[in-house]
């Protein structure tokens, strides 16, 4: 029997599975490269005030801005992919996909900037947690709203290769036998 807005069969468990180790490999990545010591005479003093680093790259020009900011965004921008994928759902609200999602980014990005709190030559910056934030939001906009629908189609043109119909399971099988009812002896 197939839940409801799940994909069928060993297609689910397949998206499902590749969702889940290919987010695990991303957060590993991350948390590698955003968890490091790094070895610097000095350090910035943390931004707390939104928006002021955005503004500060930006005062210094496109060219110059473009490579923090682009490093922002994506950095968990695979996350609005991923997170879906591990889910496996395919009848969903595309707001409230979109919704979950960034919400689970934006908590993501804030404990990777709390643990940086006690990583030398790291600072707290809330700027990058509104860039990966609205990164992970991009690439769910851009990727999971036309892979599912894709995902759905394809699920109508072949019921047996999405698992909504299984060979012997689903099919109608006639008539139940029933047993005769014997009387009780004496």
């Amino acid at each position: 029997m197939q839940r409801q807005g799940f994909i069928g069969g060993s297609a689910e468990i397949r998206i499902r599975v590749t969702g889940s180790v290919l987010l695990v490999a991303h957060l590993a990545l991350v948390a590698w490269l955003m968890l490091r010591p790094l070895d610097v005479p000095w350090v910035m003093p943390a931004n707390l005030h939104p928006l002021a680093g955005i503004r500060a790259d930006l005062a210094l020009g496109w060219p110059e801005a473009a490579r923090p900011l682009g490093e922002g965004v994506a950095l968990l921008a695979p996350l609005g992919v991923l997170l879906p994928m591990a889910h496996g759902r395919l009848a969903v609200s595309p707001l409230a996909s979109l919704i979950r999602t960034a919400a689970a980014g934006a908590l993501i990005s804030l404990g990777i900037a709390l643990l940086q709190t006690g990583v030398p030559g790291r600072v707290v910056d809330v700027d990058s947690l509104l860039l990966n934030t609205v990164g992970v939001a991009l690439a769910h906009l851009a990727v999971v709203p036309a892979g599912r629908a894709w995902l759905r189609r394809r699920a109508e043109r072949e019921p047996f290769a999405a698992g909504k119909v299984t060979a012997q399971e689903d099919l109608p099988q006639g008539r139940t036998p029933t047993i005769p009812r014997v009387g009780i002896a004496p």
